[in-house]
């Protein structure tokens, strides 16, 4: 859907991020001007055989090309920036981001080599940034990664603030508060809408501050003096790195960190300096053997359950480095995310059978806010209409329970989904049509060459595997001279299933035989024929339904 070129009406349209918890962009559009709001990415389902990663449709844009200006970046998380390296080779606009966002920016572009290819422009918090009809303001607020940002949009037809992912901390770790005054100056100027975080909206009460895992992870420390301890957490959560490093320190113990995300984040962080690392505290993991157990700490990834991630390797012995001692004790600093759990519990059972003991509550505060976050911002801004964004549709139907709570009604409450369009001025706002998104599968070095199809075919194979058939026929005469002979993987074990394979050849036989009596040279008829045989005979005896691949070969 190509846009009308003019237009007095602001145009809202999330490309991704809604119904889900990733994949967050979010187009504005007003006459000859786009910009955009956030690039991130997805992690593929458990269904998605073989993606690595999925990223937002971007047709609309590219169908628009020309009046794309540039893209604000909240945050560093991943499905916030993670699309960047895939979405600017095709659209190559500046994007503006925070100092920390912007280096974990640069270090994704340099993995890919486009460093050089991308204009990049760090911007300070109160700075603003005008692009074609849209003035951007960066505004501080708190997240669980540093320099997270909310944006109030300027547009001719009025202001939209957008929170990004955030939460109400009035004692970070590190740097100031959410800058509530700026959002209660914006409110009183007059906001015609918020786009704010709907994850944590089921949730009442205030979300904690960080500090507060602080003090548990002191409580932790103190009581188990004798043990090696080792932290799981997301790499991205700069604070709580700094509060287990800190505890690490108050009690004399040496910590090495594993995991390549967590020493990437750490380098950069500290680099920068958002962590201060104290003197005779970091060592590498190899240096670790020269200090006791119980003087040590390894903040790891893999918090998550992630098969491939350190502590999963750890807790499945398969690390080269790090082994599970009895008595070791495990800290999972972080909730599972929706979908993680078993995985998560998978490895807190390996945990325990390798005799180590586990703790997995009261080590983990929320970066997003909850209900009561959420009202403080809609009473600071008092928007004219209200927009949750960044959660799956229940998350949004809550907050839109929120907003009629503080007195909006429906007419004022838009919860979208992915593509649509919502058009707004002065005096009113709707939903006017949908444009294409979609997700986009990137495996390996493609990116968008496994589309539904080759998926359904994945899943086709994992869930019932393959049987080949091979078959060989003169060129001339069109005469059978070897098979039909039958190749299975994944379907059944053929050395078990002699008898189920032998009766296969024998109805391949008939099939074919009958496709000669019928004088039938088309080969695509003969596969058909092979094809609908098999299955038919293959369901009567196991109901399963294999993929079915006839294959002829000519002499």
């Amino acid at each position: 859907m190509k846009s009308k070129k003019k237009s007095n009406r602001l145009k809202i349209i999330p490309l991704g991020g809604l119904e889900q918890i990733g994949m967050n962009m979010t187009a504005f559009e007003y006459g000859d001007s786009i910009i955009v709001v956030d690039c991130g990415l997805a992690f593929p389902e458990d269904d998605m055989y073989g993606i690595d990663l999925v990223i937002p449709d971007i047709t609309y844009l590219l169908d628009n090309i020309d009046r794309v200006k540039g893209f604000f970046i909240t945050h560093g998380h991943e499905d916030h920036i993670g699309a960047i390296p895939y979405v600017i080779r095709e659209i190559n606009v500046p994007i503006y981001s925070t100092k920390l966002t912007d280096a974990l920016i640069e270090h994704k572009l340099e993995e890919h080599g486009l460093k050089k290819q991308v204009k990049r422009k760090v911007v300070s918090f109160g700075q603003s940034i005008n692009l074609g009809c849209f003035r951007v303001e960066f505004i501080k607020t708190n997240h669980s990664i540093q320099d997270a940002a909310a944006f109030a949009i300027y547009t001719p037809v009025g202001t939209i603030v957008h929170t990004g992912d955030f939460k109400v901390d009035y004692t970070p770790v590190y740097g100031d508060p959410i800058d509530l005054q700026r959002f209660g100056e914006i409110g009183k100027k007059g906001v015609l809408a918020v786009m704010c975080d709907s994850t944590n909206a089921e949730r009442p009460g205030f979300t904690q501050s960080e500090k507060t895992v602080g003090r548990a992870l002191d409580t932790i420390f103190s009581e188990n003096s004798q043990k090696r301890i080792l932290v799981a957490t997301f790499a991205s959560n700069v604070d709580r790195v700094q509060q287990i490093i800190n505890t690490a320190h108050k009690y004399d113990r040496k910590v090495a960190v594993e995991g390549r995300s967590m020493i990437t984040f750490i380098n950069i962080a500290s680099d920068l300096g958002y962590l201060t690392i104290p003197d005779h505290t970091l060592y590498e993991l190899d240096e670790m053997k020269n200090f006791p157990d119980e003087k040590t700490v390894i903040i790891t990834t893999g918090s998550q359950g992630e098969s491939m991630a350190a502590l999963s390797r750890i807790a499945f012995d398969t690390h080269r480095k790090i082994k599970i001692k009895p008595k070791d004790l495990v800290v999972f600093s972080s909730h599972p995310i929706p979908g993680n759990e078993k995985s998560v519990t998978r490895i807190i059972n390996e945990l325990y059978r390798k005799g180590a003991d586990v703790i997995f509550q009261d080590t983990h505060v929320s970066g997003h806010a909850c209900q009561e976050d959420i009202k403080l911002i809609y009473s600071l801004v008092r928007p004219k209409y209200c927009i949750p964004v960044h959660g799956e549709y229940k998350h949004l139907v809550a907050h839109a329970g929120i907003c009629r709570e503080l007195g909006w009604d429906n007419d004022h409450i838009f919860i979208l989904n992915s593509g649509d369009v919502l058009e707004m001025d002065e005096n009113s706002a709707a939903v006017t049509g949908k444009v294409e998104v979609g997700n986009i599968f990137i495996d390996g070095l493609g990116i968008g060459d496994v589309g539904n199809i080759v998926l359904r075919d994945r899943q086709h194979l994992a869930e019932d595997g393959i049987i080949i058939v091979v078959l060989t026929m003169e060129k001339s005469s069109g005469q059978v001279i070897a098979g039909p002979d039958i190749v299975s993987r994944g379907f059944v074990y053929v050395r078990e299933s002699e008898s189920l394979m032998d009766e296969a050849t024998e109805v391949l036989n008939e099939a074919v035989d009958n496709c000669m009596e019928r004088h039938i040279k088309d080969w695509s008829k003969i596969k058909a024929s092979i094809r609908d045989s098999l299955s038919e005979y293959v369901w009567k005896k196991t109901k399963r339904r294999p993929m079915i691949l006839p294959i002829i070969m000519e002499v």
